[in-house]
């Protein structure tokens, strides 16, 4: 998922967050919920908001669903930017674009 930090809030892309589909893999709907859960904002058409207090969080979480093998990596591994610093906490689940 394309990420970027500004002013200590991780932005995930609007395009790539998962989508909620009312009948479609439970795995993919739990996915859905479980970001959604500890976004601090999370709308349709606008990238989804992750505080620093819940980075530790966002890093398990993604690692969890990375492990379960129903989700391919580009799913669940932030993408930064190239020039873009990856803090400490972040780095098991991200790389550079």
């Amino acid at each position: 998922m394309r990420a970027r930090i500004e002013d200590e809030i991780v932005f995930l892309h609007r395009e790539d967050v998962p989508e909620y589909k009312k009948g479609g893999s439970v795995v993919r709907n739990s996915y859905f919920w479980a970001l959604r859960s500890i976004a601090a904002q999370a709308y349709r058409q606008r990238d989804w908001e992750y505080e620093a207090e819940v980075w530790l969080a966002l890093q398990r979480m993604l690692l969890s669903f990375t492990e379960s093998g129903y989700l391919g990596l580009r799913e669940t591994q932030l993408e930064f930017p190239a020039d873009a610093e990856i803090p400490a906490v972040l780095k098991p689940i991200a790389t550079w674009e």
